[in-house]
Parts: C-alpha cells; structure tokens; sequence
C-alpha cells in the first residue's frame, strides 16, 4: 500500500514539472541520508525520492553514510559541488546544533544550502505510569520543592532532547539530574520501568506506551497541540509561557547550488508533499507537512541555530 500511494503521488507530480531541468550534468541524484537505514532521516529519504526523481526527470537514489552523529554523511555533502548532484536529507541538528557542538567541525553552516523543510517535530515530555506527577504543574512544584532531586533521560548529550532540558530548566528555573543514553529507546524504556522520572521524546515512539497506560504525557514542546494527542498540553500552556524545543526534517544542498535550482527542488518537494496520498501516508506517520520557501526555511534554521548556540554556552554542554 505504501508503495502504490507514493507512486501515485509520483505521478501526478511528475505531470507538474517533469520538464524542469535542474541538473546539467547526467548520472543518479544521490540523497545522502547521514544515519543509519530505518531511523527518521532514511524514512524521509525514501519517501520523496521517487517523486523527486519523477519530477525532475532524473534517477534518485538513496545512500545511507552513517557515522559521528551524522557529520560523516553531511561532510560528503558539502565537499562535493553542485555538479555531483549530491543532496543531504537529515534531521536540522546537522545545521542548527552540531556546528555549535564541535568547535573543530570541518564544515559550517555557510556550507550548507537549505532547500526544503519536509516536516517540523516537538518533544513530548513523558512520566512513569505509575508517577505521583498528574500535571505538568506537580512536576514543576516538585522540582522547585526539591532541586536536583529528580532525573531527565534524554537520546545521547547535546541531541534535542538534552538541549530540550536544559532548556526547560533554564526557563522554568528547575534543576534537574540529566541521564544521557545512547539513543531514545533505552532511556524510553527505563522511563517506563521507573528509573527515570521522566524523558523527552518524539510523540510517534511513544503513543503506543501512552495508549497502554505505561507512560504518560504531561506537555508537548509544540508551539501548539498535536492533532495526534490534542490532551496533551503545550508546555507553553502548562506554565513555561513561550517555550518551544522543535527540529525538522529537511533537503539540503552544497554550497554553491545555483539559486534557480535550489527553487526548483523546493517547488517538486512542496507539490509532492501536498499530494493528497503523500499527505495520508504523512498522517500514518503522524506527521504534518510544512510548506516553506527555501528562503523561509534558511530564516527559521538559523533562529533555531542562534537559539541552540546561546543555549549550548550557557549551559556549557560538552560532547567527549
């Protein structure tokens, strides 16, 4: 089913601007997907590259260079040339956090063209089941109460969900005990087992936790509420007026694209995400689409890049 509503979409894409040429020079579109095959950066990878391919008349295929916390694929990214068309789908860390991360990066951000936002996420910032936290408010009486004395998972140091944290702690004014683990399942399972008082995490790997009553949600990190737990407060909402932890999933491109061509692939990734099966699967993965200019895109990547960089030296976050 997943493969016949993308080529559906495809083609009805393709009809759009198929005649568009973008790329001069002849052999496959490469899409660098810089984690490793079945995470969110693959997912995306896979689901526009047929349409693009059918849009701009050229083969897409998909290649997965993993490693270093995504820098090893970004960086073959950005020392190829426009001509080698390589284009990177990744999560927006690669722009907005890691250059703030490693001080010795070999590339910046300048090095980077963004082209489209394929989908903006919060965290969602869950308990044990069985936690004496009902609201989002206990938890903040508890930890003014007491400060240090309860503990926040997050996937791995300076991820989202750490920065997410700190985040929260600096604007509610709590303290909180980080546990870094390596990835979001193990410390999602522990949440669940009681060693951990509570985790942020994207709302897709844990709705079936919260629907089975072994996790529950306080607030979500959305500007607004999630159309797929509209119960679950924004933790703007809840009592930390403004705050916000949001990443996307995004195109990218070398530096030095032309301009006509970086448009061009913004208007095929935005026609195919507005196609009506594109958007059922996008539902299924309890996702919902943004439509940005490129240009739009770059403006709200490099607030979220400023934010983060702040953020990152206030709070002296170090990755060994």
């Amino acid at each position: 089913m997943f493969k016949a509503l993308l080529r559906a979409s495809c083609l009805a894409l393709g009809l759009s601007v198929a005649s568009a040429a973008v790329f001069a020079q002849a052999g496959p579109v490469r899409l660098i997907v810089p984690y490793n095959p079945g995470g969110g950066s693959d997912l995306f990878g896979r689901l526009v590259s047929p349409g693009l391919g059918k849009a701009l008349n050229e083969t897409v295929i998909v290649e997965n260079r993993a490693g270093a916390g995504g820098i090893i694929g970004t960086e073959a990214v950005v020392r190829s040339t426009p001509e080698s068309k390589m284009l990177l789908v990744s999560d927006s860390a690669v722009y907005t956090i890691i250059p703030s991360l490693y001080p010795s990066l070999s590339y910046s951000r300048k090095d980077l063209v963004p082209v489209a936002n394929l989908a903006t996420f919060g965290n969602v910032l869950v308990v044990p089941a069985g936690s004496p936290f009902k609201t989002f408010q206990d938890l903040l009486d508890a930890a003014r109460k007491s400060p240090g004395s309860l503990t926040i998972g997050s996937s791995g140091t300076g991820g989202i969900t750490h920065l997410a944290a700190e985040k929260l702690m600096e604007q509610a004014k709590i303290k909180l005990v980080h546990v870094p683990y390596k990835g979001s399942g193990p410390a999602i399972s522990d949440t669940v087992g009681g060693h951990l008082d509570m985790v942020f995490t994207g709302l897709p790997s844990v709705l079936e936790l919260l629907k089975a009553g072994k996790l529950r949600a306080l607030a979500i990190a959305t500007p607004e509420r999630s159309p797929y737990a509209s119960d679950v407060p924004t933790i703007s909402e809840a009592g930390v007026p403004g705050f916000a932890a949001m990443i996307s999933q995004g195109l990218f491109a070398p530096a030095g694209t032309p301009p006509e061509t970086v448009q061009k692939l913004n208007q095929a990734i935005q026609d195919f995400m507005r196609e009506p099966d594109t958007q059922e699967t996008l539902r299924k993965m309890m996702v919902e689409p943004v439509y940005q200019s490129a240009a739009q895109y770059q403006q709200w990547l490099d607030g979220e890049a400023q934010e983060w960089a702040a953020l990152i030296k206030r709070a002296n976050v170090k990755v060994e």
